[in-house]
C-alpha cells in the first residue's frame, strides 16, 4: 500500500462505497480530564505559561493517549483518521509561546496517525491518514477592531508561510491526505490551499486534498459571510478529491446545506457533523443512535461519500454511523456543465448561453474622476457607495482599478478590498481585480475570499511570463481576463484578435490546464468615428472576431471596455451612451459575454432617437466611409428628460349607530368612513380589543357566512379583508400602548407560501384573504419560498396547517418535495395543496403517498374554510382524513385500472406523423428581432378577454352574460365596474408599462427537433420538441410541432416565429402601495388587471404578426373571433401541452435576448417575471393546431436527452409530468 498511487486508491474505493470518518479528537481528550502537569511532561515542566488546553502539544507529551483515540476510531471501522494537528500552526501556536514547535508537532502527530492506521489497514480494507490544517486563531477576511473594517491582524502571506510549513511536517510523518478543515473564513483556506500547491509543486509530491468547511449558524453562511455555493466555487480550483461541511452544527440543520453542497459539486463530498448543539454546560447530547439515524439518510438519499463527526462525537457514534450506511451506495458524482463559476458571498455563475453580465466601471481611478478623487483623499466610505451604488443599478460584478501615478495602487487595493469585505451589499458579487501592474493585481487576489476575475494577463511580455501569472492566476484560484495583446504589439483586426486569442487559449488549455471556462479574452474595443481611416473598422472587426471566437474556442468568454468604443465623442453622453447600446446590441448577439461598462449609464437600444441610431449603427458597422463624419455632423443636436392622480362615493347608512355601520361597511367594502367609525367605536367600547371582537368580528362573521352560503362573492370578500385591516390598523397604537394581544383569539394559525421557482400568488392571495375574513392567522411567506425556509417556519410560528400554491408544472415537484421533508422531519399537520396546475389526481398520486398525516387539495378558495375549519377541529379532522384517504385511493386504484397509457415506439409514432402540405409558404415581411417597448394599453385594452378575468374572482359565466346572470349578476356588475376603473386609471396615467419582443427566422424540421437560420443561412439553434406516442390506431396523427414545419430534406424554405410580451414592469410598486394601505383588493385586482392585459398584448401581437409583421393573412380586428381561435397559425408556449418542457424558454429567451429587450427574465424554475408576462412561439402553417404530448417513453426520454444534450436524469426531471 505504501507504494500505491494513494489518490487512485482513495478514488476507487470511494467510486464504491461510503468511506468513514473518525470523531471528535478533543471530545475523546477532554474525557481523561488531564490536568496541566499532565498537558506538560516532563518535557515542558518548566514552561513559563500555562499549556493546558493545548490538545496538539499531547502528540510530544501524551503520545499514548492519542494513538490509543485513534485506534478506538479504527476499531469501531473508521476508513479515515485525522492527525491531532487542528491549532499545529504557528500562528495558533503563539498563543502558547510554542510557534518554534508547530512543525515538530505537525510531524509526530503524523507519525503516530500512521503507526496506528497500519496496524489496522488491510488490503481489503486500507486506512488513511487525512493531515489536518485547522483554520488558525486568526481570519483574514475579517477585521478583530470595529472601529476599522479595513485592519486585518493577519495576512494571506503569513498564512501561507505558516501553511506551508505545517504541510511539510504532515508529508514529512506520514500523511496521505491534506485535509483542510473547519473553514470559516474561505480566504484562509485559500492561503492554505496555495501553500499546499506550492509544496506539492516544489517537493515533487502530490497527495489528495480535502476541503471542509463550516456553516456557522441557521443563517446558513460561513462567518466570512458565503453560502454553500459561494464557498464551493471559491475553492475548487484545489481540484480536491472531496468537499464538503464539518463542525458548528448538529446533523438536522446541516443537511440542507450538505444537500446544496451534493448538488453543486463534481467531486466527492464529505461532511462531519457535531453531535447535535452543545447545551448550557457545553456538553453534545445527541445519541450515538439518533445521530446515526439523521446521517443514514443522507446516504439513503444519495448525498454524500465520505462521513463522520465532529464535536462531541465518539467511537460509538462512529460505529453506529458505520453501521448505518454499511451497504448503501455512495453518492455519484454528477456530470456538471462546464461554467465560469465566480462568487462574492454568493455563487454568480456564467454559462455559455447566460444572459449579458454586466461589469461595473465607476471604481477605477483611471477612469472616473470622482472615485480617483475620493481614493486620493482616502474618502472610503463614499468610494464603497460609488460600488453600492453600480451593483443595485445591476452590476454582476464589480472592477476595482488603483493604477494612479500619485497613488500607491498596492496599498490602496488592498485597504479598498478589505473595506469591501465588509459590506455585504457590495461583497455579494464577484469581484474583478483590475491593474496593469502584477504586484498590484496580487495584492488584490491576497484580500479576496471569493472567486475574483483578474483583469487582465496578455502575451504582451512573451510566452514565459504570461504562463507564470497564469499559474499564479490558478492557484489562487481566479478566472481571467486575457487581453488581446503580443509581443508583436495590440490586435486591431479581426485577424490578429483571433490570432492572438486563438494562440492563448492553446497555451491556457494544452499546457498550463487552465480550465476554458475561466479564460475571458479581451479582443480590444478601440474607438470609433476618430476620423482616421484605420480606425473605421474598429467596431465591425471586435463583432465579427467575437463571433469566431466563440464558436471555436469552447466555453471561452468575451468581455471588453465598451466605453472605449465612444471616445471621440467625450463630453457628448447622449451620443456616447448610444454609441455603448448600439455596439453592445450587436456584440451580445455575436457572442460578448460581459462587458466593462457604467450599468445605471445605458440608454435602451429601442429609445435612441432614429436619425442617432442609424448614424451609431453606420459608424459601429462601418457601413460606408462618410459613417463617422454624418455622426459628428449630428452629434451637436442630441441631449434628453420626463408625470399622475384619484377617486370617491356616500349614502343614509352613516346615520346608523357605530356596530351597524362598521358591519354595513365591512359587509360593502366601504374604506372611506373607516378611521373615523373605529374611533367612535373605541370611544364607546373603551379598549381597543373590545373592538375587534365586538363589531369588527361580528361584521366579518356576517361575511363569511354570506360567503360560505353562496350570498357574496369572492370580490367583495376581498373588499371586505380591506377595511377590516384598515380598521385594526388604526388601531395598532392602541393596542401597544394597552400591551394587549394585538389580535383576535383566532380559529388557528395556517401558513402559507408559494413553493421555489414559481412567482405566482394571485390565487394564494385570494385564498389568504377568505380564510383571515374566517378568523383564521395567516403567516403569508410570499413566493419562491425554499422547502427549508417553509418548514422552519412552520415549527417557529407553531402552524396548524401548511398551504402549499404553484401555478407552472415544476412547482409540482417542489410539492412532492415538501411532502418528503415533513415525512423525514417528523411533522404531523396536514398539508393543504392548490394552484392551476395541481390536481386531485397528481395529489393522490404523487403527493399524498410521500405524508400520512393529511394531504388535501384544495381546488378553490370557496372550499379552503371548509377543509381548514374540519382540519382544526378534533371531532371532524379523523372523518375528514378518512375520507381524503379513500378518496385518494380510489384515485389511484383508478388510474392503475386504466393501466399505463399504450405507447408505440419513435419510429411508430414518426411514421404516423401529420400529411401537411408546405405549399402555401409566404415569405414574411421582416425576418430578425423587432422590439416594441412601451406599447399604447389603450390599443392593448382592445384585444382584453374578460371570461378569464372573472374566473380569477372564482366568477363563473360568459360575458357579458355574467353581468345580468341572477345569481352572480350584481356581484359580477360591481367587479366589472371596479375592474373599469382600474383599467382606466391604469392606462390614464401609464402605471404599467408593455414592452414587447418578437422575430421570425427561417426554419427547417428534422423529425422532432427545427432549425432556426439567420437570413445568410447560419445555424441559429435548435428548437428540441416531442412527439405524441399514445397508440392512435391510425385514427389520427401523433403529431410534434416540428410537423408544421417544412421538413430540411424537402428543400423549401420555412419560417417560425417567437414572441415575449409584458404588461407587468412596475407593478410591483403599485402592489406594494396597495398592502401597505391594507388593500388586498386592489392589490389582487392590479395583478388581476395586469394578467389580462399580458393576454390581450399576447393576442395583439399575434394579429400583429400575421397580419403585418409576417404578413401572411389579411383578416380585420374581430375580438370575439381571436378568443375563439378563429385564425391562422397557433402560438403554444413551453411548458404547455403541446411543448411541456418549460427549459426550452432559456433559448426564446437567448434568441429573442428578452431580458434586454423587454426586462422579463426566468427563475430557476423557468417561471417568469414579471408574472403578467406571455411567451412562445409562432406557427404559421393552415394546418398547425394545439394538442397535448402526453405521455411518453423511455426511448424518447434518452432521444431528448441526446437532441438536448443533456444528461439522461436532467431530462427525468424537465419531463417528470410526461413520464409513463
Amino acid at each position: 500500500m505504501q507504494n500505491m498511487n494513494k489518490t487512485k486508491l482513495l478514488q476507487s474505493i470511494l467510486a464504491q462505497r461510503i468511506m468513514v470518518l473518525d470523531g471528535a479528537m478533543g471530545t475523546m481528550i477532554q474525557k481523561h480530564n488531564l490536568t496541566e502537569e499532565d498537558y506538560r511532561g516532563e518535557r515542558f515542566k518548566d514552561w513559563n505559561i500555562l499549556v493546558q488546553g493545548n490538545n496538539d502539544l499531547l502528540s510530544l507529551t501524551q503520545p499514548q493517549i492519542i494513538k490509543d483515540i485513534h485506534k478506538s476510531y479504527l476499531e469501531v471501522g473508521a476508513d479515515i483518521i485525522e492527525t491531532n494537528t487542528f491549532n499545529a500552526t504557528k500562528t495558533s501556536m503563539a498563543d502558547y509561546e510554542m510557534e518554534d514547535l508547530a512543525y515538530e508537532i505537525n510531524v509526530e502527530s503524523a507519525k503516530i496517525a500512521r503507526q496506528s492506521a497500519d496496524e489496522f489497514s488491510t488490503v481489503e480494507k486500507p486506512r488513511f491518514v487525512a493531515g489536518v490544517i485547522g483554520p488558525t486563531s486568526r481570519t483574514c477576511s475579517l477585521s478583530p477592531d470595529v472601529n476599522d473594517p479595513g485592519y486585518r491582524n493577519v495576512t494571506f502571506d503569513g498564512l501561507v508561510e505558516v501553511y506551508t510549513q505545517s504541510t511539510r511536517g504532515l508529508i514529512e510523518g506520514g500523511a496521505d491526505i491534506i485535509l483542510i478543515e473547519t473553514i470559516f473564513d474561505t480566504l484562509n483556506a485559500k492561503a492554505a490551499i496555495f501553500a499546499v500547491q506550492q509544496v506539492f509543486e516544489e517537493d515533487s509530491i502530490e497527495l489528495p486534498i480535502m476541503i471542509s468547511g463550516t456553516i456557522t449558524d441557521a443563517s446558513g453562511r460561513t462567518l466570512s459571510g458565503q453560502v454553500t455555493e459561494a464557498f464551493y466555487n471559491s475553492l475548487r480550483h484545489a481540484n480536491p478529491i472531496s468537499i464538503g461541511l464539518n463542525c458548528a452544527l448538529g446533523p438536522d440543520l446541516l443537511r440542507q446545506y450538505v444537500a446544496e453542497m451534493s448538488r453543486v459539486a463534481d467531486t466527492y463530498v464529505s461532511a462531519h457533523p457535531n453531535a447535535g448543539l452543545p447545551n448550557e454546560f457545553g456538553e453534545y447530547d445527541l445519541g450515538a443512535v439518533s445521530m446515526s439515524e439523521q446521517v443514514g439518510e443522507w446516504a439513503e438519499s444519495g448525498l454524500i461519500n465520505i462521513l463522520g463527526g465532529c464535536c462531541g462525537s465518539t467511537p460509538d457514534h462512529i460505529k453506529a454511523i458505520a453501521d448505518a450506511i454499511d451497504g448503501l451506495p455512495p453518492r455519484e458524482v454528477p456530470e456538471i456543465t462546464p461554467e465560469c463559476r465566480l462568487s462574492g458571498l454568493e455563487a454568480f455563475n456564467i454559462a455559455d448561453e447566460s444572459l449579458f453580465v454586466n461589469v461595473g466601471e465607476r471604481a477605477n481611478v483611471t477612469g472616473s474622476a470622482k472615485f480617483k478623487r475620493l481614493i486620493l483623499n482616502e474618502e472610503y466610505e463614499e468610494a464603497l457607495d460609488i460600488c453600492r451604488a453600480q451593483v443595485e443599478d445591476g452590476a454582476q460584478v464589480v472592477d476595482i482599478n488603483m493604477d494612479e501615478g500619485m497613488l500607491d495602487g498596492k496599498a490602496a487595493m488592498i485597504r479598498f478590498l478589505n473595506l469591501i469585505a465588509s459590506e455585504p451589499d457590495i461583497s455579494k458579487v464577484p469581484l474583478m481585480v483590475d491593474s496593469s501592474k502584477w504586484d498590484i493585481i496580487e495584492a488584490g487576489l491576497k484580500c479576496t475570499q471569493g472567486k475574483p476575475i483578474v483583469n487582465s494577463i496578455s502575451l504582451k511580455e512573451g510566452k514565459e511570463t504570461f504562463v507564470k501569472y497564469a499559474n499564479l492566476c490558478k492557484r489562487y484560484g481566479a478566472a481571467i481576463i486575457v487581453m488581446a495583446f503580443d509581443e508583436v504589439g495590440q490586435a486591431d483586426t479581426q485577424e490578429r484578435k483571433i490570432e492572438i486569442c486563438t494562440n492563448a487559449y492553446n497555451i491556457l488549455v494544452n499546457e498550463v490546464n487552465f480550465p476554458p471556462e475561466d479564460i475571458i479574452f479581451d479582443p480590444n474595443i478601440f474607438a470609433v468615428a476618430t476620423g482616421i481611416e484605420e480606425h473605421n473598422n474598429y467596431g465591425a472587426d471586435f463583432i465579427k472576431a467575437t463571433r469566431e471566437i466563440t464558436q471555436n474556442l469552447p466555453h471561452s468568454k468575451v468581455s471588453g471596455g465598451v466605453s472605449n468604443v465612444s471616445f471621440s465623442f467625450r463630453g457628448n453622453n447622449p451620443v456616447r451612451e448610444a454609441i455603448h447600446s448600439v455596439f453592445l446590441y450587436h456584440a451580445v448577439k455575436a457572442g460578448m459575454t460581459m462587458g466593462i461598462v457604467n450599468a445605471g449609464q445605458l440608454v435602451v437600444y429601442d429609445d435612441i432617437d432614429p436619425e442617432l441610431k442609424k448614424a451609431v449603427e453606420d459608424v459601429v458597422l462601418n457601413t460606408d466611409e462618410g459613417a463617422g463624419e454624418r455622426l459628428v455632423d449630428i452629434a451637436g443636436k442630441f441631449s434628453g428628460s420626463g408625470g399622475q392622480k384619484e377617486n370617491t362615493k356616500d349614502l343614509e347608512w352613516r346615520t346608523w349607530g357605530v356596530e351597524k355601520r362598521l358591519q354595513h361597511a365591512l359587509v360593502k367594502g366601504i374604506t372611506k368612513f373607516i378611521d373615523e367609525d373605529t374611533q367612535e367605536a373605541l370611544d364607546k367600547l373603551g379598549r381597543p380589543i373590545l373592538v375587534i371582537e365586538g363589531p369588527l368580528m361580528d361584521g366579518m362573521n356576517v361575511v363569511g357566512d354570506l360567503f360560505g352560503a353562496g350570498k357574496m362573492f369572492l370580490p367583495q370578500v376581498v373588499k371586505s379583508a380591506r377595511v377590516m385591516k384598515k380598521s385594526v390598523a388604526y388601531l395598532d397604537p392602541f393596542l401597544e400602548a394597552e400591551k394587549q394581544e394585538c389580535t383576535s383569539t383566532s380559529q388557528g394559525k395556517i401558513l402559507m407560501a408559494t413553493v421555489k421557482g414559481d412567482v405566482h400568488d394571485i390565487g394564494k392571495n385570494i385564498v389568504g384573504v377568505v380564510l383571515s375574513c374566517n378568523n383564521y392567522e395567516i403567516v403569508d411567506l410570499g413566493v419562491m419560498v425554499p422547502t427549508e425556509t417553509i418548514l422552519e417556519t412552520a415549527i417557529k410560528e407553531k402552524v396548524d396547517i401548511i398551504g402549499l400554491s404553484g401555478l407552472i408544472t415544476p412547482s409540482l415537484d417542489e410539492m412532492v418535495f415538501v411532502a418528503k421533508e415533513m415525512t423525514r422531519q417528523g411533522f404531523d399537520i396536514p398539508l393543504m395543496i392548490g394552484g392551476a396546475t395541481t390536481s386531485k389526481a397528481h395529489t393522490a398520486v404523487k403527493i399524498e403517498p410521500e405524508y400520512d398525516k393529511g394531504v388535501f387539495y384544495v381546488q378553490d378558495a370557496s372550499k379552503s374554510v371548509g377543509v381548514a375549519s374540519s382540519l382544526l377541529s378534533v371531532e371532524l379532522k379523523p372523518k375528514l382524513l378518512t375520507e381524503a384517504k379513500e378518496e385518494y385511493e380510489v384515485v389511484r386504484q383508478r388510474r392503475a385500472n386504466k393501466g399505463k397509457s399504450k405507447l408505440i415506439s419513435m419510429d411508430k409514432a414518426r411514421a404516423n406523423k401529420p400529411d401537411i402540405k408546405f405549399d402555401a409558404i409566404t415569405k414574411p415581411n421582416q425576418l430578425g428581432v423587432q422590439v416594441y417597448k412601451d406599447y399604447d394599453l389603450t390599443e392593448i385594452f382592445e384585444f382584453i378577454d374578460w371570461v378569464p378575468f372573472f374566473r380569477t374572482w372564482e366568477l363563473a359565466g360568459k360575458f357579458p352574460d355574467i353581468l345580468t346572470d341572477k345569481v352572480v349578476g350584481e356581484s359580477a356588475s360591481a367587479l366589472y365596474k371596479d375592474a373599469q376603473a382600474m383599467f382606466k386609471k391604469v392606462i390614464d396615467n401609464k402605471l404599467l408599462q408593455a414592452n414587447a419582443v418578437v422575430g421570425i427566422f427561417p426554419a427547417n424540421s428534422a423529425n422532432e427537433d427545427i432549425e432556426l437560420t439567420n437570413e445568410n443561412g447560419e445555424a441559429l439553434m435548435t428548437l428540441n420538441h416531442l412527439r405524441q406516442q399514445l397508440d392512435k390506431k391510425g385514427n389520427t396523427p401523433n403529431y410534434c410541432l416540428s410537423d408544421f414545419i417544412a421538413p430540411k430534406d424537402s428543400g423549401i424554405q420555412d419560417y417560425m416565429g417567437a414572441f415575449a410580451v409584458t404588461t407587468g414592469i412596475n407593478i410591483d410598486s403599485l402592489v406594494e402601495a396597495f398592502e401597505a394601505d391594507h388593500d388586498d383588493y386592489n392589490s389582487i385586482m392590479i395583478k388581476a388587471v395586469a394578467d389580462r392585459l399580458a393576454e390581450a398584448f399576447a393576442e395583439m401581437m399575434h394579429y400583429k404578426f400575421r397580419t403585418e409583421i409576417w404578413g401572411y393573412s389579411d383578416e380585420g380586428f374581430d375580438n370575439d373571433k381571436f378568443i375563439d381561435e378563429k385564425y391562422r397559425g397557433i402560438r403554444p408556449a413551453p411548458g404547455y401541452p403541446s411543448c411541456p418542457e418549460h427549459s426550452e424558454k432559456d433559448k426564446l429567451w437567448e434568441l429573442l435576448d428578452v431580458e434586454k429587450n423587454t426586462g422579463m427574465t426566468l427563475t430557476s424554475s423557468y417561471a417568469m417575471l414579471p408574472t403578467a408576462s406571455v411567451s412562445g412561439w409562432y406557427f404559421a402553417n393552415p394546418e398547425s393546431r394545439y394538442f397535448g404530448v402526453a405521455k411518453i417513453n423511455q426511448e424518447q426520454l434518452e432521444d431528448y436527452a441526446s437532441r438536448k444534450g443533456i444528461s439522461i436524469d436532467q431530462a427525468e426531471r424537465l419531463l417528470s409530468p410526461n413520464l409513463e
